[in-house]
């Protein structure tokens, strides 16, 4: 591959995920270019980029999914290529070709490794091909729902029903009985269709209490692939990630070099480049793992390999579509300590986590060694209705999990926003979870029973701490006495003053 020369960047996102990219690319030395909607035109990644453009109303279907648009932009801009970050066009084939076509840097995989993985059923079918173990279920999207039912009673209840053209929790539904077929079918087709303008299903057999592992891979142009080793992703709500770390706690060595080796070998199918994570169900009873699908994309929680590893998989993402070769041999990666993510969202865990936009009165965000906080918010910045409630991502490292643990508790009683509800006091109360620490917990861990308790759990702390304040507040805004016989302040309350 020839170098590319690459001077400008337009980051094709918005969020913590913009600025991300935007703080690789001036580490490179290297201008970036936001866009935003009429929603973000005070967000931070526009603040922090080079420069910034308009485009469109707040709806996503109106700004950051306009192609042509994003795409006029950067060519407005003398932009040389487009980072999509994750999510909006960041799995969309026909817009990586459409950035190529117009003579730009597509800092991404290419165009037909996209489209080969980004069918879900597509790359089952490959998979099996290649003699990769997959879940039990079906390879190509069903078209009806009598025959989608009679699969599911075939393999047997529960099954899962899952989007075929995306991912994310999006367009997934369990069933259990045949009785709730219908409705789920229904919903699934619905919400792919609202998610990926693509309604096509299929099924999976569902595998009972499994373990959600994934296997962060990078490769270049010219033939060479790595791992960099898993992700425990198994804490979901709603199959919604909400807390990763690395390495998973349970799985075995044998194991998880046969996982990498599998993800290694997915890529190489397909030639891949750039960075990518192919994900797998583990099933700590059996010991087997099937492989579920492949992110042509960096993935949300990709700063936990970078802290274990040591890889900046931004950079990385940039050095490669620069026609870098891999700078690294695999024996050159290794996993060192250990990190969780906290994704945190403005949401409301005490009425069933919705979404609680708002403007952030104000913010404090958690420091000390080994604490990293990727934001894409600001004390007086008003997080909008119209996006996923994520505004940041609490990352923090150990020498061991406990050690790992004990730091994110930490920060997460340092960290504190002003004005909006968010999931901080919730992911507290899961760390502290026996079950958690146990580190054997499965992708059902937050059943609806334990979510109920730890939302709980945690308006009592709450409660507690605002108890606590109002005590403090009183005891210190009382009149202060001087004693008869020399009128001096008391000395313990002065003392209490300088502690407060």
């Amino acid at each position: 591959m020839k170098a590319a020369s690459i001077h400008k960047v337009l980051i094709a996102n918005r969020g913590e995920i913009a600025v991300r990219v935007i703080r690789g690319c001036h580490e490179l030395g290297l201008a970036t270019v936001a866009v935003f909607s009429e929603a973000d035109r005070t967000a931070l990644h526009v603040r922090n980029a080079t420069e910034a453009y308009p485009i469109g109303p707040a709806p996503s279907a109106e700004s950051y999914l306009k192609e042509e648009v994003i795409i006029q932009t950067a060519l407005r801009s003398g932009a040389d290529a487009i980072h999509p970050g994750y999510g909006f066009l960041s799995e969309n084939a026909r817009f990586a070709q459409m950035v190529m076509d117009a003579g730009l840097i597509w800092i991404g995989p290419p165009p037909g490794a996209i489209d080969a993985m980004g069918s879900k059923t597509g790359a089952r079918q490959r998979m099996v091909a290649a003699g990769v173990p997959v879940v039990p279920g079906t390879t190509e999207s069903i078209e009806t729902e009598e025959e989608a039912l009679q699969i599911a009673i075939g393999i047997g209840f529960p099954v899962m029903l899952k989007a075929a053209g995306g991912g994310g929790g999006k367009g997934m539904r369990r069933v259990d009985r045949a009785e709730d077929f219908e409705a789920a079918w229904r919903q699934a087709r619905s919400e792919a269709l609202r998610s990926f303008k693509n309604d096509a299903v299929y099924l999976e057999k569902f595998v009972e209490n499994p373990k959600h592992v994934e296997i962060q891979v990078l490769a270049d142009s010219y033939g060479k692939t790595v791992h960099l080793f898993e992700r425990d992703c198994s804490v979901q709500r709603r199959n919604q990630k909400v807390i990763e770390e690395t390495p998973c706690p349970v799985l075995p060595q044998q194991t998880r070099l046969a996982m990498a080796a599998v993800a290694v070998k997915a890529a190489e199918a397909v030639g891949y480049v750039g960075a990518g994570t192919c994900e797998f169900l583990y099933s700590q009873a059996s010991g087997d793992f099937y492989f579920l699908e492949m992110n042509t994309r960096l993935q949300v929680e990709h700063p936990i390999t970078e802290l274990v590893t040591g890889v900046d998989l931004v950079r990385a993402q940039l050095r490669i579509a620069m026609g870098e070769p891999l700078w690294f041999e695999q024996e050159d990666i290794k996993q060192v300590g250990h990190a969780i993510e906290c994704r945190v969202y403005a949401e409301d865990p005490a009425n069933n986590f919705a979404p609680a936009p708002g403007k952030i009165s104000g913010l404090r965000e958690p420091g000390g060694p080994w604490v990293r906080v990727d934001s894409g918010v600001y004390a007086g910045y008003e997080v909008p209705i119209y996006y996923d409630p994520m505004i940041a991502k609490l990352i923090c490292w150990g020498q061991t999990r406990e050690e790992a643990i004990s730091r994110s508790i930490r920060a997460l009683r340092e960290y504190r926003v002003r004005g909006i509800r968010t999931s901080i006091p919730f992911f507290s109360a899961v760390l502290r979870d026996p079950d958690f620490l146990d580190g054997r917990y499965s992708t059902g861990f937050l059943s609806p029973e334990r979510l109920e308790r730890l939302a709980q759990a945690t308006q009592n702390d709450e409660i507690a701490t605002i108890a606590a304040t109002i005590a403090r507040f009183e005891a210190d805004t009382q009149p202060t006495r001087a004693t008869p016989a020399t009128g001096k302040v008391s000395a313990w309350k002065l003392s209490g003053r300088l502690r407060r």
